[in-house]
């Protein structure tokens, strides 16, 4: 994470969601729509002030488990490119836990890091339940020789965590560097809800780059950006704060402006 991006302090990451694709049942039945929409996300983007990007098929909840279709693989990887095309460090995501076909898209399309989930220690999501990949996962990696780095979230939102309560939050973070992370996720409960401060704020000192992954918004930047490397945003910039609405220039904007200030004002 720390070499993709220059930053002296903590990365602002946008999320484009794009919307159902074709293998999900709200397929709407135009490729080009799809990846017209995205662009125009990612373009709201860049020019208002992240540093990077993540693609994520949001839209097709309720999510499959493990691997999604074919035609949903091919179509992530026509909008991933073109969202590499925009000049930043771009991510890919597959939900749920589809992280395979997350490295190979990644992998063709140029795109820099993959966030998974799963990496380390099962766990129970809404999916059902989720087995650790990382073992299967960097293997592909080696045998592709591809240069994508590994996000691994650890006590994932919308996930329970019940088999693993007598771990910390230390012990996660552990967990996925020995097993191979380029960088942790954490997230709070659920999509918009921020992990507690005071929790990262008591983390042991790690080798391993850390990303808040939920709940960021202008009015709370400031108690997080000098905790973590990165800022993994996306419904607080979109209209009205919903994800499933466009990306608000005027929001992506304000987050902006509001980390610079807790930036200057520690510095």
């Amino acid at each position: 994470m720390r070499h993709l991006f220059k930053n002296t302090h903590a990365s602002l990451i946008g999320m484009v969601h794009l919307k159902p694709l074709p293998g999900s049942h709200g397929w709407g039945g135009s490729i080009d729509a799809i990846i017209d929409s995205a662009c125009v996300d990612a373009e709201r983007l860049v020019q208002n002030g992240v540093d990077g990007l993540i693609v994520e098929n949001m839209g097709d909840v309720p999510y499959l488990k493990g691997s999604v279709y074919p035609e949903t693989v091919a179509a992530m990887t026509l909008a991933t490119k073109a969202i590499v095309g925009f000049g930043v460090p771009t991510g890919v995501q597959v939900l749920a836990g589809a992280n395979t076909d997350a490295l190979a898209i990644a992998h063709v399309t140029g795109a820099a890091f993959i966030r998974v989930e799963g990496f380390a220690y099962a766990h129970v999501a809404d999916e059902g339940w989720l087995d650790a990949c990382a073992g299967e996962l960097l293997r592909k990696r080696q045998n592709l020789d591809a240069e994508v780095q590994i996000w691994a979230d650890i006590q994932k939102k919308h996930s329970a965590h019940s088999v693993t309560a007598d771990l910390t939050l230390n012990d996660w973070i552990h967990g996925a560097e020995f097993c191979g992370a380029d960088a942790v996720i954490i997230t709070g409960s659920r999509t918009g809800c921020a992990p507690a401060p005071e929790s990262l704020s008591a983390l042991e000192r790690s080798t391993c780059p850390l990303a808040i992954g939920s709940g960021i918004t202008a009015d709370n930047i400031h108690l997080y950006g000098q905790l973590v490397d990165a800022l993994i945003v996306g419904s607080s910039i979109k209209e009205d704060g919903d994800w499933r609405r466009p990306v608000c220039p005027q929001r992506v904007g304000r987050l902006r402006d509001a980390l610079n200030r807790s930036v200057s004002t520690a510095g």
